[in-house]
């Protein structure tokens, strides 16, 4: 495993492995909060690697020594290539599989019937097999919960019981998650034993290497100006976030007769179309990746530059995880984020949970007034000229430009216009 790490340029460890690995080598159970892309698959398949090269027994067929849940069918194959790749030169190679929907039964079913050291999985497809009794749980010896938040979001607290009740009581149990709500405490209180907890960083914190800012537009402006953001030359990999499925679709189109190369990947698509799009992102083939919520969450891929919210999320915690989609392994990026006027009381949620005032621009017409939550809303007898002259010391939403300091509305959105282009965007 250190020849792995070292091909890898793995030299030191992240905070959440120091805590981590230490304590699960002792076999403790383990509550892990932190935020996406802190290195939590390292910290937990190392010292579960380490366990399987203890006890090098063959894995009987049917069997899963280690079970790992995860929301989705990326994230799962994500974690699946982290275990290969970090297993790489152990004697015999440990077997790792993956059950997802999405995809044919049958290689599923023969990959179970092998048995496998490792098994990671989606629930529901996973509670297909089990109710076929095609596989068996109850010799597990570890149980991973990784971003259990997404998953009660995503409605599997049932099926997640459903499955640890066929587990052997006398197991290893870990649960990841990025923001501890009252549901995923109770979890971890019924499914730990005495665990070990880490939190290496507060609940709902967005990277500091990120760059936020917040663009006001008026909806129908969105895709010209979303173009304009894409061809900028410091916009080397993005990922455009929607709404909805159709959302993608739309703005996957608009991007691609303006002549950027897009992607879209989500819940309609099927798994080898949502895999060629994300290898395709994944090895600069494709600029930009037009994604649901579904891709906030597990796509780990090296230098996306920026993150845009082509629309908000209607759950504010679903902002930290899209946004933590750049700024991994040590980078810095960009998240931008356009917000109509419907969206401000989203934007204010995000505001209250990250605890932060996001520095903005204003794109809307000079006619259009803002909205409650920011200086010269409605009913505060403020027009957006006079909001904007109390607004004149914020900064830009796009390093490198000014704040229009001084400006009136009209001809700080003309001069918006005529450089038709965002510096360091």
């Amino acid at each position: 495993m250190l020849r792995a790490l070292a091909r890898e340029g793995y030299e030191k460890p992240s905070p959440i492995q120091s805590e981590t690995i230490p304590a699960l080598l002792e076999g403790r159970d383990l509550l892990g909060i932190a935020q996406t892309g802190t290195g939590k698959t390292a910290a937990f398949a190392l010292p579960i690697l380490t366990r399987l090269l203890a006890d090098r027994r063959p894995t009987a067929p049917g069997a899963v020594r280690v079970l790992v849940l995860a929301p989705t069918r990326e994230l799962a194959a994500q974690i699946a290539e982290s275990f290969r790749v970090y297993g790489q030169f152990m004697r015999p190679s440990p077997k790792v599989g993956v059950i997802v929907g999405g995809v044919s039964h049958r290689p599923q079913v023969e990959m179970l019937a092998r048995g496998v050291d490792v098994l990671v999985a989606t629930p529901g497809r996973l509670l297909d097999h089990m109710a076929t009794r095609r596989s068996a749980l109850a010799t597990t010896e570890v149980l991973v919960l990784d971003e259990a938040d997404h998953m009660l979001d995503l409605g599997f607290i049932i099926p997640i019981r459903r499955i640890v009740a066929m587990l052997p009581k006398a197991r290893q149990t870990l649960l990841f998650s990025a923001t501890m709500p009252k549901e995923i405490a109770g979890l971890a209180s019924d499914l730990l034993r005495d665990p070990v907890r880490v939190s290496v960083a507060p609940s709902a914190t967005t990277v500091d290497r990120v760059d936020q800012r917040v663009v006001f537009v008026e909806g129908a402006a969105k895709r010209d100006i979303l173009v304009e953001l894409m061809q900028d030359a410091a916009v080397t990999r993005a990922i455009v976030f929607t709404r909805t499925k159709h959302g993608a679709d739309r703005v996957t189109q608009h991007l691609q007769k303006s002549g950027v190369g897009a992607e879209a990947i989500h819940g309609n698509k099927s798994q080898n179309q949502r895999a060629r799009a994300l290898e395709g992102f994944r090895r600069g083939d494709t600029r930009v990746l037009v994604a649901t919520d579904i891709a906030a969450r597990g796509i780990d891929v090296d230098g996306v530059s920026h993150v845009v919210n082509f629309e908000l999320p209607d759950v504010a915690e679903s902002y930290v995880h899209r946004i933590g989609r750049t700024a991994r392994a040590g980078a810095s990026g960009q998240a931008i984020s356009l917000c109509d006027n419907e969206e401000r009381g989203l934007l204010r949620q995000i505001e209250k949970l990250t605890r932060q005032t996001l520095p903005f621009t204003d794109r809307r017409s000079p006619i259009v007034t803002r909205s409650p939550g920011r200086p010269g809303g409605p009913g505060s007898g403020q027009s957006l000229e006079g909001a904007k002259r109390r607004d004149s010391g914020a900064r830009s939403a796009f390093p490198g430009r000014s704040s229009n300091r001084g400006e009136t509305p009209a001809n700080g959105a003309q001069r918006s216009v005529r450089n038709n282009r965002f510096r360091g965007a």
